[in-house]
C-alpha cells in the first residue's frame, strides 16, 4: 500500500514544489531526481507484485479523501467557467457545471450507501500501466528538461512559462496513476477530469489563439465524455447499486449494458476515436513534450484502458459491436489521413489515433485474444510513439523543420538522431517488433469472430499504414552526394531518454514471450474469470525467432554481397540538359531547373473535404445509432 500510496501522491507533491522553483538549474534537478524516483517505485511495485503474484485490494474509510476529491472537482469546474468566460466559451463551462453538479448531487442525494468496495485494485493489467506511466512518463520529463530550454531558445516569441509546464507534467502523471489504481468509479471519475483538465492547460501552453482554440476543443470534447461517464456512475448506483467498476462485469442484470455503454462513450472521446479525434490533432500545437506524454503513456491510453477493463462485458453486444466497428473505421480513416502530410508531428497524431482505434476495436470484439493483442499494441505503441515524438522534436531544434521532406539525408547529416527515429518507426509497422505481430493477432482474431467488416477495415488500414512509414523511413535514409555529417546540438539529458527508450524497444521484441507468459495469460484469466487459451503458440515463437535472426543476417548479408560487388553509377536522364553531375538540367525552354526527390502525398484524392468531412459524419451517425440501439433496447 505504501508504494501504490507514494506513487499517487509523490508527483503532486513535485507538481506543487516544480511550480514555484524560477531557477532553471534547480528546476532541471528536481525534474531528474523525481523522475528518476518515479520510474524507481513503479518498478519495484512491478517487482513486489509478481513476487507476491496476488492482487492487490484495500478496503478503509475514505471519507476525508471523498471530501477532498469533491472539492478538487467544484475547485476545477470554477477554474473552467472562469476561463471559458475569459475567453467566451461558455458551452465548455456548461458541459463542466452539468457533469461536476452530477456527481455532488449523487454525493448527497442519500442514494450513496456505505458501500463495503475496495477502492485501491491492482491486477496485471494495473501493473503493466504504472510501468507505462512511470518509466515512459518519466523518461518524457526528463527530455523535456533539456527540449524546453531550447525551445524557448528558438522561440523567444512565447512567454517562458516551464514552471508551469513542468508542474502540469507530474499533475498527469499522478492522475494516470491515480486512475488506474482506482476501482470505485468516483474515484476513476476524478483522476479522468484531472487528465481532461490538465491537456486543456498544456495544450493552450503558448496562449495563441490557435493554441487556445486547440486546448477548448480538447477540453470541450473531453468534458462531453465526461458527462457520459457521470451519467453512468449515477445509473450504476440507483439503478444496480454499484460503485466499483469490476462489479459492472459481474452484475446479471440486462441493464447494465447502460452504464458500460455509457463508459465507453467516455473512453471513445478520451481515446480520440472518430467522430472525437480533432482535439488530439489540435494538441500538436504544444511543445513535443506534451504530444509526447499525450500519446503515449496518459491522456489517450486512458481511455482505451477503461475500453479493454469494459472488453468482457462488451463481448457479443450491441455496445461491443459499436465500439468496434467505430475503432476500426477510426484505424482505417486516420491511417488514410496520414499519407496527406508530410509534417512529422502530424503523421505521429494520426498514426496515434489510428492504432488507438485498432486497441478500441479489439476491446470491443471482446474475446481474449483481442484483448490480448490490444494490450500488447498499446505497450508498443507506448514506447514507440513517446521515443518517435521526442526525436521529431529533437530534429525540429537541431534543423529548424519537422517536414519529413527536410529529413533527406537524415542518416548521414545527424547518424544517431537517425538512427533512433528508424527504430521507432521499425517498432510501428516492421518484424520483429511487436505492433506487426500484435496486429497479425488482432487479424487472426478478427476472423475467428467472423467479423468480415473489421477484417477488411484492418486489412486496408495496415497497408496504408505501411504506405506512410514506408515513406517516412526512406526519406531518411537517402541521401545524395553532397550531404555531409553536421554537428548535433541536442542535450545529454534529451539523449538519456531517446537512447532509453529504443533500448526497452529493441529488448520488448526478446522478452515478449516472457511477458505473454508471465503477465498477459494470468491478466486474461482473471479478467475473464477461465483459463483461457495461450494466445502464443509454440509455432508463433520459431517464427519470431526467425524473425529476430532474419533481422540481423539479411542486413549483414546484403552488405557483404554489396560491399564485392562492382557497381557502375549513372545520371538520371530528366527530359533535358543534365548540369553538375544530374543535380540540375536544363529543361525544353533553355531554363535551368534543380532535381529533387519527394514523396507522393495523394492530397487530390484524400484532402480533408473529400475525406475527412465525410468520415466524420459516418462515424458520427454509426456511434449514435449504437447507443441508441443499445440503451433503447436494454430499457
Amino acid at each position: 500500500m505504501e508504494l501504490i500510496g507514494f506513487l499517487i501522491f509523490f508527483p503532486f507533491i513535485i507538481a506543487l514544489a516544480l511550480a514555484f522553483v524560477k531557477n532553471n538549474v534547480v528546476r532541471k534537478a528536481v525534474t531528474y531526481i523525481s523522475a528518476v524516483i518515479v520510474a524507481g517505485e513503479a518498478i519495484a511495485f512491478a517487482v513486489n507484485f509478481l513476487v507476491s503474484g496476488k492482487t492487490v485490494q484495500y478496503l478503509y474509510d475514505t471519507e476525508v479523501i471523498d471530501i477532498i476529491m469533491l472539492i478538487g472537482e467544484i475547485f476545477m469546474m470554477i477554474m473552467i467557467i472562469v476561463l471559458s468566460a475569459k475567453y467566451k466559451k461558455l458551452y465548455v463551462a456548461a458541459l463542466s457545471v452539468i457533469q461536476t453538479a452530477a456527481i455532488v448531487w449523487l454525493e448527497f442525494s442519500g442514494y450513496m450507501k456505505e458501500y463495503e468496495l475496495h477502492h485501491i485494485y491492482a491486477d496485471r493489467l494495473t501493473v503493466i500501466m504504472v510501468l507505462m506511466i512511470g518509466v515512459i512518463g518519466s523518461m518524457i520529463c526528463i527530455y523535456a528538461a533539456g527540449y524546453m530550454r531550447d525551445y524557448h531558445h528558438h522561440h523567444k516569441e512565447f512567454t517562458d512559462r516551464r514552471k508551469f509546464f513542468f508542474s502540469m507534467l507530474f499533475v498527469f502523471l499522478g492522475s494516470m496513476f491515480g486512475l488506474v489504481f482506482s476501482s470505485n468509479m468516483i474515484w476513476i471519475y476524478f483522476f479522468w477530469e484531472i487528465t481532461s483538465v490538465s491537456s486543456f492547460l498544456l495544450i493552450g501552453y503558448t496562449r495563441t489563439e490557435e493554441a487556445v482554440n486547440n486546448s477548448f476543443r480538447a477540453l470541450w470534447m473531453n468534458l462531453l465524455g465526461g458527462v457520459g461517464f457521470a451519467a453512468a456512475i449515477i445509473f450504476s448506483v440507483i439503478k444496480l447499486n454499484i460503485i466499483n467498476l469490476a462489479d459492472l462485469l459481474t452484475c446479471e442484470s440486462g441493464t447494465v449494458i447502460i452504464p458500460i455503454m455509457l463508459l465507453a462513450f467516455a473512453g471513445l472521446t478520451k481515446s480520440a476515436q472518430l467522430p472525437f479525434s480533432r482535439w488530439l490533432m489540435g494538441a500538436m500545437v504544444a511543445p513535443t513534450p506534451t504530444s509526447a506524454l499525450l500519446h503515449s503513456a496518459t491522456m489517450v491510453k486512458a481511455g482505451v484502458y477503461l475500453l479493454i477493463r469494459l472488453a468482457p462485458g462488451m463481448r457479443g453486444t450491441s455496445a461491443g459491436m459499436t465500439v468496434a466497428i467505430v475503432g476500426g473505421f477510426t484505424f482505417f480513416v486516420a491511417s488514410i489521413r496520414a499519407i496527406i502530410h508530410s509534417d512529422g508531428k502530424k503523421i505521429l497524431a494520426y498514426s496515434t489515433v489510428s492504432n488507438l482505434g485498432l486497441i478500441t476495436a479489439c476491446a470491443g470484439v471482446g474475446t481474449d485474444e483481442t484483448v490480448w493483442a490490444g494490450v500488447f499494441l498499446m505497450i508498443f505503441h507506448s514506447v514507440s510513439k513517446s521515443l518517435l515524438f521526442q526525436s521529431v522534436g529533437a530534429v525540429e531544434n537541431t534543423i529548424g523543420s519537422r517536414d519529413i521532406e527536410d529529413m533527406h539525408g537524415l542518416i548521414k547529416r545527424y547518424p544517431r538522431l537517425a538512427i533512433v527515429i528508424t527504430v521507432g518507426i521499425a517498432g510501428m509497422f516492421l518484424a520483429p517488433f511487436g505492433m506487426l505481430i500484435s496486429k497479425w493477432a488482432a487479424l487472426k482474431a478478427f476472423v475467428d469472430a467472423h467479423n468480415a467488416i473489421l477484417v477488411l477495415l484492418l486489412a486496408f488500414g495496415s497497408a496504408t499504414t505501411m504506405f506512410y512509414w514506408t515513406k517516412w523511413l526512406l526519406k531518411i535514409l537517402a541521401w545524395s552526394e553532397k550531404t555531409v555529417k553536421q554537428k548535433n546540438m541536442t542535450s545529454s539529458g534529451q539523449w538519456v531518454s531517446l537512447i532509453g527508450h529504443a533500448l526497452i524497444m529493441v529488448v520488448l521484441v526478446f522478452i515478449y514471450p516472457l511477458i505473454s507468459k508471465t503477465f498477459m495469460q494470468p491478466m486474461l484469466n482473471s479478467l475473464y474469470g477461465y483459463e483461457v487459451n495461450q494466445v502464443l503458440q509454440p509455432t508463433d515463437m520459431i517464427i519470431m525467432a526467425f524473425m529476430v535472426i532474419a533481422i540481423f543476417v539479411v542486413p549483414f548479408v546484403a552488405y557483404l554481397i554489396s560491399k564485392h560487388s562492382k557497381s557502375v553509377t549513372t545520371t538520371a536522364y530528366m527530359s533535358g540538359i543534365n548540369r553538375d553531375n544530374g543535380r540540375r538540367f536544363i529543361d525544353s525552354f533553355g531554363q535551368e531547373k534543380t532535381t529533387y526527390l519527394a514523396n507522393w502525398y495523394l492530397i487530390d484524392i484524400f484532402g480533408p473535404n473529400k475525406f475527412l468531412k465525410p468520415a466524420t459524419l459516418i462515424a458520427m451517425a454509426g456511434l449514435i445509432i449504437g447507443m441508441i440501439i443499445t440503451i433503447g433496447g436494454a430499457l
